[in-house]
């Protein structure tokens, strides 16, 4: 699994125009599946982003996680992560999971945060065209492997 971690002020994500998720000061947690995820996966990768230390202490060291300020969390499905643009102009998106496998693995990587750490976690909609609007707060930007590429 793979995920681009931002700090953000806030963010939402909408649908037709429709707000379908919205967060305050937390994470935006863009998340791609890879066909060769699966539960330890989804479990290591939930873990590092909740655990992540990259809000400010008071003194101004970045030193604690989303759990340690209260933050909140938004989760949107992203497959494109997958997508390797190593040869010619088009991606090829061969790694990434199928969708029935991804949106399966998706869900469950929402639901362990939310059993795990007690928090309610926003998210998009599966394979949906979404508008995603967020304020890095930072900006802090990071990428995140659970097979550990990068």
């Amino acid at each position: 699994m793979r995920a681009v971690v931002q700090r953000v002020s806030r963010a939402e994500v909408r649908v037709d125009q429709k707000t379908v998720g919205k967060i305050g000061k937390g994470i935006l947690v863009l998340l791609g599946v890879g066909q060769d995820d699966g539960e330890q996966d989804l479990q290591w990768l939930a873990d590092k982003v909740m655990n992540l230390r990259i809000f400010e202490d008071e003194n101004d060291k970045m030193n604690l996680s989303v759990l340690d300020v209260g933050g909140q969390v938004l989760v949107v499905s992203q497959f494109t992560l997958y997508g390797d643009c190593r040869k010619g102009k088009r991606p090829s998106y061969s790694s990434a999971a199928a969708p029935q496998d991804a949106e399966k693995l998706y869900e469950d990587f929402v639901s362990f945060i939310e059993e795990k750490y007690g928090i309610k976690v926003e998210t998009g909609v599966f394979q949906a065209m979404m508008e995603v609007e967020l304020v890095n707060d930072g900006p802090v930007t990071l990428l995140l492997d659970s097979k550990k590429t990068f």
